[in-house]
């Protein structure tokens, strides 16, 4: 099913929530509203499965305005962080749940119930645990418990709020594979919340990056990490370093001094250079570069990651080196990024503002 969300505000009190956001979620999709606190991802979660309601805007649903229709007809799974399980029943009556409340009339008789509960315990991989409780589940067997149960209904839409929020990270990791795989099975049109990006990264078809109540970008997981449209979307996905830097005759310089890197696009004037910290290249000879101080350094699986001090002004990157390379006896480094992105500097709610450059190779 698809759902449309047309320029929807809300606001508690005078707080306002979410400013006209507009998101269009195509049939079968997995999409990540992705953000840190605060962002409003949750609140659009909310909206969408009705249990809060727009103050301005609609959320279609296929052809139909559900805006204001309440949650227990929207027929949608609802997936929380905090799994709310029923303590006292089985992990085949938690599942079975919501179509025993059903009303008579559309309720399936209780043998088709039981069947459909004993069908999604051997779709979410549970076979064999139906008469435990949830005290007697770990965490990862109650999250698929939840997600079963939210899919017993048929639903037109699944969401899931922080799903995989309260588990460790090699849970995690294990969840997120099966969950790809499971919505690959069913094909339902999915909405998930996360603050993660390595979760969003890895299992969305699209991701809706999302900030003081606004969206800051859409797109494919590929379309997010390579060509983030702002400073606020480079920061927050992936890793990324941030130089304060001058842009002057088409030249990047820093405290005054070109770093031969080409201001392509973007006016003189202040501007931030960002760039992934495995993405540059150790430059030994003379030339334009970036130098800095050494300050720190640390192991890093298979590579090893280094703070500089770049400066007077003493502003603090961090890069990532070879193992094998010695920068113990140096207190000194210079680099070039290989790829990088260069934004004017504007004001707190302009992040677009002015040109800005693409990734440069």
């Amino acid at each position: 099913m698809d759902v449309r969300i047309i320029n929807v505000r809300k606001e508690f009190g005078r707080f306002p929530a979410l400013h006209d956001v507009s998101l269009d979620i195509r049939s079968g999709e997995l999409v990540a509203l992705l953000g840190p606190s605060g962002s409003g991802k949750t609140t659009l979660l909310r909206l969408i499965a009705g249990l809060e309601f727009p103050t301005g805007g609609a959320i279609h649903f296929g052809g139909e305005d559900a805006s204001l229709t309440p949650v227990q007809e929207r027929n949608v799974g609802f997936v929380f962080q905090s799994y709310a399980l029923f303590r006292h029943m089985t992990v085949l009556d938690n599942i079975a749940f919501g179509l025993r409340v059903r009303p008579r009339s559309t309720r399936p008789s209780r043998r088709e119930i039981r069947d459909r509960a004993m069908e999604l315990l051997e779709l979410v991989q549970l076979q064999g645990l139906d008469k435990r409780f949830p005290t007697q589940l770990s965490g990862g067997q109650r999250q698929r418990v939840a997600l079963a149960r939210a899919l017993a209904i048929e639903p037109r839409l699944l969401l899931l709020d922080e799903p995989f929020g309260a588990l460790d990270a090699k849970v995690r990791r294990e969840l997120r594979r099966w969950l790809r795989e499971l919505h690959d099975k069913t094909g339902h049109t999915t909405v998930f919340v996360t603050h993660d990006q390595e979760e969003a990264l890895e299992l969305a078809d699209r991701i809706v990056v999302m900030s003081q109540g606004r969206i800051e970008q859409v797109g494919s997981p590929d379309d997010i990490y390579d060509h983030p449209n702002s400073p606020f979307v480079f920061g927050f996905i992936g890793e990324s370093s941030a130089l304060p830097v001058h842009v002057q005759d088409g030249q990047v310089q820093v405290a005054d001094r070109p770093v031969g890197i080409l201001a392509n696009g973007c006016g003189d004037g202040d501007a931030t250079l960002f760039f992934r910290p495995q993405e540059v290249e150790i430059v030994d000879g003379p030339g334009p570069v970036i130098a800095g101080v050494v300050v720190a350094t640390r192991r890093r699986e298979t590579n090893r990651r280094v703070d500089l001090e770049i400066g007077a002004a003493r502003h603090r990157i961090e890069i990532e080196v070879p193992l094998d390379r010695d920068i113990h006896g140096s207190g000194r480094l210079a680099l070039r990024p290989r790829r990088w992105k260069l934004y004017p500097v504007a004001g707190p709610r302009e992040p677009n503002a002015g040109n800005q450059v693409e990734f440069v190779d």
